[in-house]
């Protein structure tokens, strides 16, 4: 009888054990899951690539800058406008753009906000009057305009190209925002 109950408790400290080693393997197969997920990277936005720094198969770390994806939904323009051209500028005013590449079309948009300095504050170098000489500059200051239509005229666009902008800062035409 004694023999009988040591060889049951060895079957179930057996069963324990497995038991134990199916855990160990099931966790093992989800951490490779997850390993084999991260050998993709996905862009958090669609839109094309535009600069690449990484080739397949080569090994990065975080935080390694690998390529530029330019968005094509959210398309916008960044416009540098003379500070004294923002007089009656603001945000949800008409605007019209001409992109030189495409002379035959003009572009719809809106003024969707202002930079919150001018060009030259966020300049890599920025100017420096250190010899006590003022002489004013009419400063500019970056506006976003939102292109507001989806036509397949946008397809043509790319980053970069010159464009002009007029912005209907007329008051008796402007429409009412809630």
């Amino acid at each position: 009888m004694k023999s009988a109950s040591a060889q049951i408790r060895t079957m179930q400290a057996q069963i324990e054990q497995t038991k134990a080693q199916l855990a160990s393997a099931r966790a093992n197969r989800d951490q490779s899951g997850i390993d084999l997920r991260d050998t993709v990277i996905r862009s958090p936005i669609d839109g094309y690539v535009g600069d690449r720094a990484v080739r397949v198969g080569q090994y990065v770390q975080p935080g390694t800058r690998l390529l530029t994806v330019v968005p094509n939904d959210d398309v916008y323009l960044l416009a540098n406008f003379k500070e004294t051209q923002l007089t009656n500028m603001h945000p949800g005013q008409p605007a019209v753009l001409h992109v030189d590449a495409i002379p035959d079309y003009a572009f719809r948009g809106e003024v969707e906000s202002f930079a919150p300095g001018t060009g030259s504050l966020f300049a890599l170098l920025p100017p420096d009057n250190a010899t006590g000489n003022f002489t004013k500059i009419v400063q500019r200051v970056p506006v976003r305009i939102r292109i507001t239509e989806h036509t397949d005229q946008l397809k043509r666009l790319i980053a970069g190209m010159s464009v002009t902008v007029d912005v209907d800062t007329h008051p008796s035409r402007q429409r009412t925002r809630p």
